[in-house]
């Protein structure tokens, strides 16, 4: 007797009753559109002529950016299929700063792909497995092409640079940028005892300043504070200053809870100022028993202690963000003091401290033997052109790290992706099975890059990708793509080189996340599930929120 019988011939519901369920074939559909639809919302802006987008938030925060992980995490997406991509480029993100475009528009062709071998029948277990064989060889190819290199040469370092920055905001200045970006690292690169060449991104901090051209960016030794002096009497510029940092206010101390006095004369009420002036006059002076200089405080200072501290002519500035107050220590090996009644001059640092009353800004050089750390100041026209350009410089230090970390380099415009590709589909000769057709859907799905390239640069993408072929197939492994000229030249000899840790750990994330996608066969929410659900409140800008955000609203940035 079966289970309905048993049931009087209804189905049992297990489910509540606002619960939706997608299954089988209707389940991979709607993940690999839900991808899809992410993937093909970044695509337009890859390569050097990749288009920005404008993201408007709901506050009405607007950001121009074509950077891919900036993309999508200021889209407001809820659909759980999509938030997994997003997390491909998170995780690109993360590991090697750069890529991460290049590593969602491969995990949303791979499952482009992976469905055409659904539609033939072709069960998703031999998909994921055809994959994970296929990228394991992508990576082993990318390391027989890469190119072992010198990690001292700041020649290759700015083209790693220059290629990493081109089509961002900071492209126009790129050369001096780029000059930038490699002093800056090789400024906080150590060799290990291990022999290994460690680069520590933390001792690099990014300032940005308005009203002047990216050109006049400069790279300085130490510390940037964006402050003025708390006090117009201050001295503003000391030689060998030592240095104090503070993250207690040198304010009154205010009682825990409320509290009212009741005074019966003036004499009273000139006592408690007196009282509060006593306690003012002796944390100045304990700041000055110390031998302290300079006071960099992390919160307020009353004005009546800006007066003492001024003539006791001790330069100080307030309200330093807590960041900034971390890397001054970096800066002038002095220790951060949290209780002034405690201060000696052990806990001081050293440095020479310049104001500049054009820029309104603070410059600290550490002069101690233990001091590191050095400053990129960053200037644009305006708070959005400096916004981007922040971000490209922040790619262009981590593409940079890492290639003086790795060692390796590979041919940009496309070619190292044609050759892998090229590689693995001979690779897929070998391979039996059925798993044959999804590697050989994999090399397909690498392709993506040189042809999203030629489109994004107004070619035709079928004609680049067949010269792109026949070179590599008469042994070119470095044809590329110049999306100037239309060309297909030697990359590597034209200064267009990508780190290859990037590369693989790209093919990595975007194979993981398409493997996960196809492995869901059935799709259980407690609430809505549909893919063209009604528009969420808040009008179009929610568009690209709800599940129905995939099919509809985001079908608007494809």
């Amino acid at each position: 007797m079966s289970q309905q019988q048993r049931m009087g011939g209804q189905p049992m519901i297990i489910l509540g009753e606002d619960s939706q369920r997608m299954k089988d074939r209707d389940a991979q559909s709607h993940n690999i559109e839900a991808a899809r639809a992410v993937a093909e919302s970044v695509r337009s802006t890859l390569g050097p002529k990749g288009m920005d987008k404008m993201l408007v938030s709901s506050m009405g925060d607007v950001t121009v950016t074509n950077d891919g992980v900036t993309i999508l995490q200021e889209m407001d997406i809820d659909n759980p299929t999509a938030s997994m991509i997003v997390e491909v480029a998170e995780t690109q993100e993360d590991e090697a700063g750069d890529g991460t475009t290049t590593a969602v528009s491969i995990a949303g062709e791979l499952l482009k792909d992976a469905e055409d071998l659904l539609e033939q029948d072709i069960h998703p277990t031999a998909i994921i497995r055809g994959f994970h064989l296929a990228s394991e060889r992508a990576r082993e190819e990318i390391d027989n092409v890469a190119h072992e290199v010198d990690p001292h040469d700041a020649d290759l370092l700015k083209n790693v640079a220059e290629t990493s920055m081109t089509g961002k905001g900071a492209e126009l200045d790129k050369e001096v940028l780029a000059q930038l970006v490699v002093d800056a690292v090789q400024a906080v690169t150590v060799e290990a005892e291990t022999g290994d060449t460690i680069v520590d991104l933390e001792y690099v901090n990014v300032e940005t300043q308005t009203g002047r051209t990216a050109g006049e960016s400069a790279l300085l030794n130490g510390a940037v504070i964006d402050k003025e002096p708390a006090h117009a009497d201050m001295p503003t510029d000391f030689e060998e200053a030592d240095v104090l940092l503070v993250d207690e206010a040198i304010e009154i101390e205010e009682t825990d809870a409320d509290a009212s006095l009741q005074l019966d004369s003036p004499d009273q009420l000139q006592q408690f100022l007196d009282k509060e002036e006593e306690q003012i006059k002796a944390k100045v002076d304990a700041i000055a028993d110390a031998g302290a200089d300079v006071v960099f405080c992390q919160k307020g200072i009353d004005d009546l202690a800006e007066h003492f501290l001024a003539k006791e002519g001790i330069l100080a500035t307030s309200r330093v963000k807590k960041t900034d107050l971390g890397f001054l220590k970096e800066v002038t090996s002095a220790n951060i003091v949290s209780e002034l009644e405690t201060v000696t001059a052990a806990d001081l640092g050293a440095a020479d401290v310049d104001y500049d009353e054009d820029d309104e800004l603070f410059y600290v050089e550490g002069t101690g033997k233990e001091t590191h750390g050095v400053t990129l100041l960053l200037r644009g026209s305006t708070d959005h052109v400096v916004d981007e350009l922040e971000r490209g410089i922040g790619d262009a230090l981590d593409v940079v790290s890492q290639t003086v970390s790795d060692g390796r380099v590979l041919p940009g415009g496309g070619a190292v992706e044609i050759e892998v590709a090229r590689r693995v589909r001979d690779y897929a000769d070998s391979v039996t099975g059925r798993e044959q057709l999804a590697v050989e859907t994999f090399a397909d799905a690498l392709e993506l890059v040189p042809r999203v390239l030629a489109e994004n640069a107004g070619l035709d993408s079928i004609d680049t990708l067949v010269d792109l072929r026949a070179a590599h197939d008469e042994g070119d492994e470095n044809a590329g793509l110049n999306v100037f000229t239309g060309e297909v030249v030697d990359t590597s000899d034209a200064g267009v080189v990508e780190p290859a840790h990037a590369k693989q750990q790209a093919l990595s994330s975007a194979t993981e996340a398409a493997n996960l996608v196809l492995k869901i066969d059935d799709i259980i929410a407690a609430g809505d599930l549909s893919t063209e659900g009604e528009e969420p409140e808040g009008g179009a800008g929610g568009g690209m929120g709800g599940m129905g955000g995939m099919g509809g609203g985001m079908g608007g940035m494809m």
